[in-house]
């Protein structure tokens, strides 16, 4: 037995650094990394998405950590200083990329940029560094499933180390964690395949990003014990629901309408929508 993965990777003057947050700093810089070079590949500028981004992730931060807040206030409630300690964990992937977007909205207007275009371009990356981001949940040993039998695990074929780090609270659980990342990964390729394919339009690679992560989403989140509710009602599946089907309606909405081919950049006598 490996035993269990400490969740802080080093101490730095006496402040403990946690795996969770290098592993999502790291998938941020890649996913920035990708994004800039998909800008210019379709004839934007690289620091198009450096602009985005420096006022964007501290946004999605925020966003992220006030969407696990409001969803569980009562521990917040009774020590308010651990509204500020983001290092061990506590963000929603939700509430950052619903920050994000709205950012995204006046980003596009200012800078005179189709927010479609944007989108089609950071859907990938997002879904690459989400599904990273869940190895930063493995690593603070949150984000899993019921409890399970070492048989079960033993027939998924996982290495030891996983295992090993699955025995939470005196029992086996499911690695969640493992299965939106494993979800997210093959996401990632099929929406660089969709985005070479001539007949999707603008704006539908980013709505097969909505609709793809919503689906698996869903389902993920029916196993998992740490959810955030609305009375009975997990937060994320509601949300999830919402979101696949309003990708689905919007994307055969625009198609109805007529959305254009594919247009590169937005001039300023274009509509930023």
């Amino acid at each position: 037995m490996v035993g269990m993965i400490d969740r802080v990777a080093f101490r730095l003057f006496g402040l403990e650094i946690y795996w969770y947050a290098l592993i999502i700093v790291s998938a941020v810089i890649l996913a920035m990394w990708l994004a800039s070079r998909e800008a210019v590949r379709v004839g934007l500028k690289a620091d198009d998405v450096t602009d985005f981004m420096l006022v964007g992730l501290p946004l999605a931060l925020v966003g992220a950590r006030l969407y696990y807040i409001l969803f569980d206030l009562e521990p917040y409630l009774q020590d308010p200083i651990q509204i500020f300690n983001v290092r061990s964990g506590g963000l929603a992937i939700y509430g950052g990329l619903i920050a994000a977007i709205i950012w995204l909205f006046f980003f596009c207007r200012y800078k005179f940029i189709n927010m479609w275009t944007f989108l089609d371009i950071a859907a990938p990356t997002v879904i690459l560094a989400q599904g990273i981001g869940r190895w930063g949940n493995f690593m603070n040993h949150e984000a899993y499933g019921p409890k399970t039998s070492l048989a079960f695990l033993g027939k998924l074929h996982l290495p030891q180390f996983i295992i090993d780090n699955m025995h939470i609270d005196g029992a086996y659980r499911q690695p969640t964690f493992l299965y939106e990342s494993s979800w997210n990964f093959l996401g990632f390729i099929v929406l660089i395949l969709l985005r070479k394919q001539k007949f999707f339009k603008q704006g539908e690679v980013f709505l097969a990003y909505v609709a793809w992560y919503s689906f698996g989403r869903f389902w993920i989140e029916g196993l998992r014990e740490d959810s955030l509710y609305i009375g009975s009602i997990r937060v994320s599946q509601l949300l999830s629901v919402v979101l696949f089907v309003g990708a689905i309606a919007l994307a055969l909405l625009r198609r109805r309408q007529g959305v254009k081919d594919y247009d590169r950049t937005l001039g300023n006598d274009q509509k930023i929508l």
